[in-house]
């Protein structure tokens, strides 16, 4: 099996994704951190395979040493040791006062400048930053606390739909997982997580490990155009934990009775087919199996109930695209959407 070639392909595919995101809605998200990002998270995943650092610096094509210190470099702020490029600026800006950017630079000139402008942008996308004037002039300043409060009570630029569906995924979860799982600031996912306990969304449970998180469920209904993101993470993460822990349990093989898997169906129908509202509405039936499924367990389970160690948590992900080829097959596939929109 060539894993080079399928992992580029992957990678590719997921490259059109992110691209497709950061343009959404007209938007031109900044991508600095992204890359750096990326190397950071593979690096972590590689050493929780049981890796040596040797070994994944040898993956990377890279000396132990240098390895070691773009690791460093990337994770730790070289002005302020010991924190985060994100922390040390928000840290700063905190601390400062309203600051010019020129300054905020000078200050952090040991660190990579793309780096700290992107954590800035970053912090004023978020709301923990407020950025006024122009060129030379630009100004940041630190949120106040009832600006902050402002912010949480109107939903934006939280993280409380995401820390909900990885909260779903993964109960019962702490908050250094979720922060590794959204690659999110602690000080982000704790305020979803209050906002979200507030609300009754989440339920906290005392271990010896400390505090961790289960969720009361986690339904995200049809025309909620405020919950895509949260909803388009749900759908990757499904897709993504269903692959590799059949790659764990070292089965690269189809079998009739999967329980752990996934199957790709392709139909090619046209209007008048005998088939075609049959394959082009596979998902709205599979849809409506799993909505009657998951309510019929709700009710039994509200009833009854089981330890723990004997729950085993079954994820079902059910994707569909139906494309349309020439002109013809566009104009019949926006007609069938218009008329199930009436």
């Amino acid at each position: 099996m060539n894993v080079n070639a399928l992992i580029d392909a992957i990678v590719r595919q997921t490259t059109i994704l992110i691209a497709q995101l950061a343009t959404t809605g007209g938007g031109r998200t900044q991508l600095a951190h992204t890359a750096n990002q990326v190397f950071l998270d593979l690096a972590r995943a590689l050493r929780d395979q049981g890796l040596a650092s040797k070994v994944v610096a040898d993956m990377f094509g890279l000396a132990l040493r240098t390895y070691q210190e773009k690791v460093r470099r990337l994770s730790e702020s070289q002005t302020m040791r010991g924190q985060s490029v994100w922390s040390a600026v928000l840290a700063y800006v905190e601390s400062a006062g309203p600051t010019l950017r020129a300054d905020l630079l000078r200050h952090f000139n040991s660190d990579d400048e793309a780096s700290v402008r992107g954590v800035l942008r970053d912090l004023v996308h978020s709301g923990l930053v407020y950025r006024t004037g122009r060129g030379d002039s630009v100004m940041y300043r630190a949120a106040t606390p009832e600006e902050l409060q402002a912010g949480a009570r109107s939903g934006e630029n939280d993280l409380s739909a995401l820390v909900l569906v990885t909260v779903q995924r993964l109960a019962p979860v702490g908050v250094d997982a979720l922060v590794q799982a959204l690659s999110a600031e602690p000080q982000r996912v704790a305020e979803a997580l209050e906002h979200l306990m507030c609300r009754g969304m989440l339920r906290a449970i005392t271990t010896r490990d400390g505090t961790l998180y289960e969720s009361h469920g986690c339904l995200l209904p049809y025309h909620d155009s405020k919950g895509w993101e949260a909803a388009l993470f749900d759908h990757f993460q499904a897709m993504v934990t269903a692959v590799t822990l059949k790659l764990e349990q070292g089965r690269t093989e189809a079998r009739p009775d999967d329980r752990v898997g996934g199957s790709t169906f392709g139909f090619e129908v046209w209007a008048g087919h005998p088939h075609f509202d049959e394959a082009t509405r596979f998902l709205r039936r599979v849809r409506d199996q799993g909505s009657d499924l998951r309510r019929r367990i709700a009710e039994y389970n509200a009833e009854h109930d089981a330890q723990p160690d004997q729950k085993v948590k079954v994820i079902t992900y059910v994707g569909q695209a139906v494309l349309p080829q020439g002109i013809a097959a566009e104009k019949t596939l926006t007609e069938m959407e218009n008329a199930e929109n009436d």
